[in-house]
């Protein structure tokens, strides 16, 4: 491709003597700013360069904000895979399991041995929506990892004993119901 001068020529817009005087003023431009030591500046160039710096500052500010939306859409299929994978039945619903969620009461029937397991802490209730799954306590831990908001009752069991608790001495009976 022809530079732009040569494409004048040719089209017959100017002159040689004109093309000649053009190279003149910038050649006698260049030297000028070499002997003072200064860089003339170029509003343009400067212009397109802040818009392509805000432009590809803009572009990964828009991929962390897709990524960060791909990572929590990933994170909410594991624990639905999680809890699918290893949820419990509630066995024949006679028991009624009292807990609370979102500062309700809520109340799950469930069998005498998943209510053993509930207040032993090795079942956990997590609360997806609507449903109410149990979870092994293990399972439950690593979706507390990933979504805290969805353990909804852990049981811990523990068999220490606070030194200043007043009712330190009296237990607690196993078949308390609330």
């Amino acid at each position: 491709m022809a530079s732009l001068q040569e494409q004048f020529l040719k089209a017959g817009l100017v002159d040689k003597n004109t093309v000649k005087l053009a190279n003149q003023d910038k050649n006698k431009q260049k030297k000028a700013e070499r002997r003072a030591g200064t860089v003339s500046v170029d509003e343009t160039r400067l212009a397109a360069l802040e818009t392509q710096r805000k432009n590809a500052e803009r572009a990964r500010e828009l991929n962390a904000q897709r990524d960060a939306a791909a990572t929590q859409k990933a994170i909410a299929a594991q624990i639905v895979q999680m809890v699918q994978k290893n949820r419990q039945s509630l066995g024949s619903g006679d028991i009624a399991y009292n807990f609370t969620h979102n500062n309700k009461i809520e109340r799950l029937y469930v069998s005498a041995a998943v209510q053993a397991h509930l207040i032993a802490g090795r079942l956990v209730i997590i609360c997806q929506g609507d449903s109410r799954e149990l979870v092994p306590r293990i399972i439950a831990d690593k979706i507390a990892e990933r979504d805290a908001s969805l353990v909804v009752r852990v049981n811990k069991t523990s068999t220490e004993i606070d030194a200043d608790d007043p009712y330190a001495a009296f237990q607690i009976p196993d078949d308390l119901m609330w």
